[in-house]
């Protein structure tokens, strides 16, 4: 196989970064609209504004992949970056919470294609121990943008509630990298390997829906519990968040190694071990600061998650199957993501954002210790 240049794998890099931004760049932006839009349920849309782009892309994403096969991958990163710039900053001008809801639908479509394409360009480029060293890779270098981003969007929603989606506008620049060093992706789509179709994928589109439902618990809840019951800024909001992408990052990176030692399954009971005891001592603590902590528990685990799902996809689907696969890997992570608050929200009601995390955590952990008495490692 061709080798791939430096500047190639520093596009799919970059087109990875985009899909993790999708929602957590305004996260610290939504504790702010209950005092600007006096509404019924402004809570459940202010958390709508973060995870419905995620139905959008849960519902559509498998139609997406038919349109990518079909455009080409290329053509469709160009439409998909220019559209995720456009709907990614309306926010910035837009005044009414129905129009924001909109956009963020739309907006949506753009995450869909990118998130479709970058899975499978790696599936396309890369394979074996490979494949999962630059996975981790690239988990890592989006972790690095995540804290930017979030950290970036604390401190901007400080100053107005509409600047977090000016961080958008980066999908722009991101086109040159795409129209020069994504020119030959289609000579990879016919590799050589000796995969198959196996009927374990569609239960890893389920594992990666309860991972989602789980883990979007955090970005969703974390900015009320953080900056309402503590008092935080979003600043300080923003920092604590951002630890969690550094830690998101070298969970990824220890992915490859884990999977020298361990099944993709045991690695996935690893993973929500981890983020239980995290939800668990965030529902005990009485102060802010350990919330610093925490974030390093569940960025470790959700980053060592998520590689190990789209890993263990691409590893079980042919070459040509491999658009088709991801964009139904891509819907179940953001339909996950999108039920999240809807399935949660009834319980944080009944008791209240932090006793929530202790008792859902503490479920958590007693299902896995049930799994992992039933199972043979």
């Amino acid at each position: 196989m061709t080798p791939i240049s430096g500047l190639t794998k520093l596009t799919l890099l970059l087109l990875a970064v985009t899909t993790m931004m999708s929602n957590v760049a305004i996260i610290t932006v939504i504790p702010h609209l209950k005092d600007i839009f006096k509404i019924d349920n402004i809570e459940l849309y202010s958390r709508l504004i973060v995870t419905l782009p995620s139905c959008t892309i849960a519902f559509l994403a498998p139609f997406l992949g038919h349109f990518v096969h079909k455009v080409g991958k290329k053509k469709s990163v160009i439409f998909a970056l220019i559209l995720f710039t456009l709907t990614g900053t309306a926010g910035f001008y837009l005044q009414s919470i129905e129009q924001i809801l909109i956009s963020r639908a739309i907006f949506g479509i753009s995450v869909a294609v990118l998130m479709i394409v970058s899975t499978s360009l790696v599936g396309d480029y890369f394979k074996g121990d490979e494949r999962h060293k630059f996975m981790g890779i690239q988990m890592a270098f989006t972790s690095v943008g995540g804290v930017l981003f979030v950290a970036g969007g604390g401190m901007l929603s400080d100053i107005s509630w509409h600047y977090p989606f000016l961080i958008y506008s980066i999908g722009i620049f991101l086109l040159p990298f795409v129209i020069k060093y994504i020119s030959k992706v289609e000579i990879y789509q016919k590799i050589n390997e000796e995969e198959t179709v196996d009927n374990k994928v569609f239960f890893i589109y389920v594992l990666a829906f309860i991972l989602m439902v789980i883990f979007y618990i955090l970005p969703t809840q974390m900015p009320f519990l953080i900056m309402n019951h503590f008092h935080a800024s979003g600043s300080l909001a923003g920092a604590i968040i951002s630890l969690a992408f550094v830690f998101n990052g070298l969970g990824a990176l220890s992915f490859a190694k884990l999977k020298k030692h361990f099944s993709f399954s045991t690695i996935y009971l690893i993973g929500l071990s981890i983020i239980g005891i995290g939800f668990t001592i965030i529902g005990l603590i009485d102060n802010v600061t350990y919330f610093f902590f925490t974030s390093t528990l569940m960025g470790f685990g959700g980053g060592l998650l998520m590689t190990c799902v789209t890993s263990w996809m691409l590893t079980l689907v042919s070459p040509e199957k491999r658009v088709k696969s991801s964009a139904y890997l891509t819907s179940s992570i953001f339909m996950g993501q999108f039920f999240s608050p809807i399935l949660t929200m009834p319980l944080v009601h009944i008791f209240g954002v932090q006793k929530f995390f202790e008792i859902f955590g503490l479920f958590l952990l007693v299902v896995l210790i049930i799994i992992l008495l039933k199972r043979k490692f």
